[in-house]
């Protein structure tokens, strides 16, 4: 291929240039920025097609449902003639025709630790998902669906004994809100520690990671103030942003020229109707977007909050603990300063094994959340057990146990992604994301193959999460793998296995940018990982 038409190729592919390294952190290596390879157009028109026929027969189905053809099965609202209909006509109308047959794929139980490997128990059902019956029967696969990216989520070890321990002393529950009675002398000894793990001068801890950002922004800001947010940021920011009362203007995904003319029209417009100033304007972004697995521009997105004097909330869930050399997020990872983040948030979900979440900042913003949030004053306080398993594995993080378990957990998660993204990129598949996220979603687009994959992986004994429409653009179904430090070689090795056959079998290696080719492995590993 000459050098134009390698130019030519690129130049349809969203491939940022690579990172410098910073100077506070020399031996991180550079990292290219996110890749987002653009959907084929055969593959677009089939699944517009797709989709297009699901309706129809959607429709043919309800018509026969409404003349008695066919026997309504899903929920109706009996007697209650002259209302309006609690849901709304479509959303029961994709939940009937479309979810209902592919039913099978979410809400799977498990009935074990959520760790490297778990066991799914089996469910039956003889009418085509709409009723499903859990039997007795459990199956053990390997676990590439949940956030447990240190390997934290175990049931054994240090931090599960100390989380023991604290039970014991302590109870469950305090039964009370911080507010009241429900304050302990963990939870103190938490909000200290997690100030001093992402370098600020206080942090508030919550019982509940999406609470954290719906209750605590509207606590922030409000009527009068101007809120720029990712068009991609998650539901839980989009919740508290619109219970804020602010205005919210949306930019494009990690977009620095969209983000920078919002910014500015939005100042020199100010407030609608009157004109006048903004009290506030706030730049509410991600860390890692966990649909996209892309991370954000944080130097770029600096320099513009000094430019246009504008606060910066940073929602680190699933970047702390993954990234950086010490596990304290993007903001090391790129080597900021923590004063230049004017609020961090993060949560104790998925590096930490736990539950809850956080917001870090000045001491007088800390203080002003606890009065005024509603998760502070109204809600349960932490569990001690969940506090302190939390302590447990940051102070491992910290290496403040003594031991290199930190450092070997995360430079294990770091070696897994490095060595995944690049499989799955030789074989062929479509991948979103950065080089160094730890979530890599592997793009299916067709409804029925959303479906397939998951059902063909589950075979070969890996438990995948599938994601459609409307979670995700209409043509733009995927499945995100997450990886774990308590990920063996051996495996990975089999996932990896596993997906060559299903990619194949499904023909999901639509990429053209890295076009397939043969999956690099042992004869005696593939042979031994081999779905007969």
């Amino acid at each position: 291929m000459s050098a134009t038409a390698v130019s030519n190729t690129q130049a349809k592919y969203k491939l940022d240039t690579e990172e410098k390294p910073s100077l506070k952190y020399p031996n991180e290596k550079p990292k290219k920025q996110q890749l987002f390879e653009e959907t084929p157009l055969v593959v677009a028109v089939i699944t517009y097609i797709g989709y297009g026929v699901l309706v129809v027969f959607g429709y043919i189905r309800d018509m026969m449902r409404l003349y008695k053809f066919e026997r309504t099965k899903g929920a109706k609202e009996a007697g209650r003639k002259g209302f309006v209909p609690l849901y709304s006509d479509f959303e029961s109308f994709y939940t009937r025709n479309l979810y209902m047959r592919i039913r099978d794929c979410w809400n799977r139980p498990i009935a074990s630790v959520a760790g490297a490997e778990i066991e799914l128990m089996e469910r039956v059902t003889e009418d085509y998902n709409w009723t499903m019956t859990t039997t007795t029967n459990k199956t053990k696969v390997i676990n590439m669906g949940s956030y447990n990216y240190l390997g934290f989520g175990e049931c054994e070890g240090l931090c599960t004994n100390q989380a023991v321990s604290a039970m014991k002393e302590c109870g469950v529950s305090t039964c009370s809100s911080r507010m009241e009675i429900g304050m302990s002398s963990l939870q103190k000894q938490l909000e200290s520690m997690v100030a001093r793990f992402v370098g600020k001068e206080d942090a508030v801890c919550l019982g509940m990671g999406f609470a954290t950002n719906s209750t605590c922004i509207p606590s922030l800001i409000g009527p009068g103030c101007c809120l720029v947010s990712d068009e991609l940021n998650h539901a839980s920011l989009v919740l508290g942003s619109r219970l804020s009362g602010a205005k919210v203007y949306v930019f494009k995904h990690n977009d620095m020229v969209s983000l920078e003319k919002v910014l500015k029209d939005a100042i020199v417009q100010g407030q609608p109707r009157t004109h006048r100033p903004w009290k506030k304007v706030i730049i509410v972004v991600e860390g890692i977007y966990s649909m996209e697995g892309s991370i954000v521009k944080l130097k770029e997105i600096i320099e513009l909050k000094k430019k246009y004097k504008a606060y910066l909330y940073l929602d680190e869930a699933h970047s702390i603990g993954a990234l950086g050399p010490t596990g304290r997020g993007v903001v090391e990872y790129f080597g900021c300063s923590p004063s230049d983040v004017d609020v961090m948030m993060g949560t104790f979900t998925k590096s930490f094994g736990a539950a809850g979440g956080y917001i870090a900042a000045n001491k007088n913003i800390v203080d002003h959340i606890r009065s005024l949030s509603h998760a502070s004053a109204y809600s349960a306080a932490m569990s001690p057990a969940v506090i302190q398993q939390i302590m447990s594995s940051m102070s491992i993080i910290m290496g403040e146990d003594g031991t290199d378990n930190g450092q070997i957990r995360l430079k294990q998660l770091k070696d897994n992604v490095r060595y995944f993204r690049e499989k799955i990129q030789d074989m062929g598949f479509i991948i979103y994301g950065h080089d160094a996220s730890p979530i890599i979603p592997i793009l299916l687009y067709m409804p029925a193959k959303i479906a397939a994959f998951s059902h063909e992986l589950l075979k070969r004994g890996v438990a995948v999460v599938v994601v459609g429409f409307p979670a995700t653009p209409i043509i733009e179904s995927r499945s995100r793998f997450c990886l774990s430090a308590a990920h063996t070689p051996e495996m990975i090795d089999k996932v990896l296995v596993a997906l060559d056959e299903v990619g194949d079998k499904l023909q999901l290696k639509y990429s053209k940018m890295r076009p397939a080719r043969p999956l690099k492995l042992d004869e005696s590993i593939k042979n031994k990982f081999k779905y007969e």
